[in-house]
């Protein structure tokens, strides 16, 4: 089917409107469920109990599993149908939210959990192909614009709603939120969009299941690690065959005809640099907001409402400084302001871990926070276009599902590694064996974003002259035209 001809049977259906809400709703989702159950963990372990290893699995199976098989779901849509493809992941999504809400213990949580996480790697993606599908070529820039802010939004929002639900309600109504929403976008979506197909290439199942594999035995090893020791026959086992099977995907990337991930696209500066950063970024973020939601309510006596409205100078300060961020990316380039971003996340998360106390005061986190917040606004949008902008034109859409996965894999990787951490320094007997731990774990994610600036560093300040294709990858700065065949941020 011609473009034309898609958006004629678009605009029949219901056009751009629909598809915006339609797509903006799915996408608030499946962004919101990355954050909005850090708040509630203490509620989740008073309830159905559990230690540090299992509150990990909480959120990491469902960052794991929507973070390998991102780019599978891409490719199944493309092959058998977006809009079907789409509902059978929204489907998926709502029943495991129905399923997480009735838990009645911790393992039937973290099994809906990662249920979860494949829904919305089935749905995700999907969204900006569908959304791309429904708009004019000239107002495509409008819609990624109100698709990425939707985004932003669950992610800013996720600790404060989670916190409010869970403190007035139940933590259960976190996931009983996306029911009534998921049950209403459904027959709206087959309804009012049009179906559309991309290339019809065979699916990389040997390449799901080596990166599946190898990222589930690396993070059960680092997430058991404490708990049964780094010697036990099966953390080892976790470990090594987690690399080995990481090993295999690689070579697979290079040798196979058509990979999933195509491991020429790593010998560019511009996009190793780039997903290099962004994984390490994601690391030493997502694994600090897991401990620090923990420190504010079991250390500090807050409410989980309190704790959401007071992490919200760090998540929430996108909405507010992305547009300056925007400005000087086109000013001056991406390349400095990622890399100026990682240097203020990293200097924020160092600020923490000097004044984590049992009583620190609110006052003495807030410059952490505020310099925390202003870090993640520099980063986010400059990266997506370095990412963009790193590869040719038809291979944007492989990067931008690469950058997610790292992004998610990176998530999971530093709760492991940081609980780690915190297990081996302190726990949860005492406030003060707590800060014990946090403290640490702070220093260690400070260290790796500051990485990350250096890594984003190594993607090159200016672009060459188009023309040559052994110049394209080599190159960042110049914005391009965002990805249309996978997942948005």
């Amino acid at each position: 089917m011609s473009e034309q001809q898609s958006e004629q049977q678009t605009a029949r259906r219901g056009g751009v409107g629909w598809a915006l809400v339609i797509t903006g709703l799915a996408g608030f989702m499946a962004s919101l469920d990355n954050l909005v159950v850090t708040t509630a963990l203490p509620s989740i372990r008073k309830d159905l109990g559990g230690g540090l290893d299992d509150l990990e699995w909480t959120v990491s199976a469902y960052t794991l599993t929507f973070a390998v098989l991102l780019m599978f779901g891409a490719a199944l849509g493309d092959r058998f149908g977006r809009r079907r493809l789409f509902l059978v992941g929204l489907g998926i999504f709502t029943a495991a939210s129905a399923a997480a809400a009735m838990a009645p213990g911790i393992d039937s949580l973290i099994a809906a959990r990662a249920v979860q996480g494949m829904g919305a790697a089935v749905m995700m993606p999907l969204t900006l192909t569908l959304l791309t599908a429904a708009v004019p070529v000239e107002k495509r820039g409008m819609a990624y614009g109100i698709s990425g802010a939707v985004n932003g939004l669950a992610v800013a929002s996720g600790p404060l709603i989670g916190g409010s639900l869970t403190e007035h309600v139940s933590w259960h109504w976190i996931f009983w939120l996306n029911v009534p929403l998921g049950l209403a976008v459904m027959p709206l979506a087959r309804l009012r969009l049009a179906e559309s197909y991309g290339s019809d290439s065979p699916l990389d199942i040997p390449g799901t299941l080596l990166v599946s594999g190898g990222l589930f035995g690396i993070v059960y090893g680092l997430v058991r690690g404490p708990a049964d020791g780094w010697t036990s026959p099966l953390v080892l086992t976790g470990l090594f065959a987690g690399a080995a099977l990481l090993f295999a995907f690689v070579h697979h990337g290079i040798r196979h005809k058509n990979p999933m991930l195509p491991m020429r696209l790593f010998r560019s500066r511009a996009f190793s640099g780039i997903n290099t950063a962004s994984l390490l970024m994601f690391l030493g973020m997502f694994g600090s907001i897991f401990l620090l939601s923990q420190y504010l309510q079991g250390v500090l006596g807050y409410s989980p409402t309190q704790a959401g409205l007071r992490m919200l100078p760090w998540t929430g300060m996108p909405m507010l400084i992305a547009p300056v961020a925007g400005y000087l990316s086109d000013r001056f380039g991406g390349r400095p302001v990622v890399a100026a971003g990682l240097v203020f996340q990293a200097v924020g998360l160092v600020c923490y871990a000097t004044v984590v106390t049992a009583d620190a005061s609110y006052a003495a986190q807030l410059p952490a926070l505020i310099l925390s917040g202003i870090g993640m606004s520099l980063y986010f949008a400059p990266a997506f276009t370095l990412v963009m902008s790193s590869v040719r034109p038809h291979e944007q859409g492989i990067a931008s599902g690469a950058n997610n996965a790292l992004r998610e894999v990176g998530g999971a990787l530093g709760i492991a590694v940081m609980s780690s951490v915190f297990t081996a320094q302190g726990g949860y007997e005492t406030p003060q064996t707590f800060v014990d731990g946090l403290r640490p774990a702070l220093w260690v994610g400070a260290v790796v974003v500051a990485l990350a600036a250096v890594a984003a560093l190594v993607v090159p300040a200016r672009r060459r002259a188009v023309g040559d294709p052994a110049d394209v990858g080599d190159t960042t700065d110049a914005p391009t035209a965002p990805a249309l065949e996978t997942a948005a941020s």
